[in-house]
């Protein structure tokens, strides 16, 4: 999910844990819409290994690049059901970067929030989408523990975003098919001018 304060992210390396500061960091290339690797249906991760780690440490690196406050493993051409997230925008407050491994949602809010979404695979490109307020999540951890929490308000909308992409689904697929469409051949433009360079 794209940051839309314009705000860079600080080192994913404060308060993510020992297990992130084993490897180089390497930032990977984002994938554009429209990609068919964005719209596949991504398989559970079968055990945090180093591997996982290395990846979640890379698309943690990448996110704060972005700039985003999300990012799903299909979003670098990875399908398996991971994302890493930090919605701390304020200035000065501690970054707070999150891994989720195979999370599941296992309750939500009547109550829903409507929040202007972007996303790092469709630069540019924002629309309102209405989703649960609230969430309470299930994920593994790096640790190869189960987590529970709930989430609100932004992190709840950006949680539902990540897990929408390992269910092969993007914010845009929330709105009307018109704008939608507008947006897609915005993004098919956008990639033969950089297939050109």
């Amino acid at each position: 999910m794209r940051r839309t304060d314009g705000c860079k992210g600080k080192s994913p390396l404060n308060g993510a844990g020992p297990s992130l500061k084993s490897h180089r960091m390497s930032i990977k290339p984002i994938l554009i819409h429209p990609d068919p690797r964005l719209k596949k249906l991504c398989a559970p991760v079968a055990s945090v290994t180093a591997d996982i780690g290395k990846l979640a440490e890379d698309m943690l690196e990448t996110m704060y690049d972005a700039p985003g406050i999300g990012l799903a493993a299909p979003q670098v051409g990875v399908l398996s059901r991971l994302f890493v997230m930090d919605c701390v925008k304020e200035e000065g407050e501690r970054p707070r970067p999150m891994v989720l491994i195979n999370p599941e949602i296992v309750a939500i809010s009547d109550e829903k929030n409507t929040y202007e979404e972007g996303c790092l695979s469709i630069p540019e490109h924002y629309a309102e989408v209405t989703r649960p307020k609230r969430i309470t999540m299930r994920w593994l951890g790096l640790d190869g523990k189960l987590h529970e929490d709930e989430f609100d308000g932004l992190w709840a909308t950006c949680a539902q975003h990540e897990l929408d992409h390992l269910n092969g689904k993007l914010f845009i697929d929330h709105i009307g098919a018109i704008k939608r469409g507008m947006i897609t051949r915005k993004m098919e433009k956008l990639k033969r001018e950089q297939a050109r360079k």
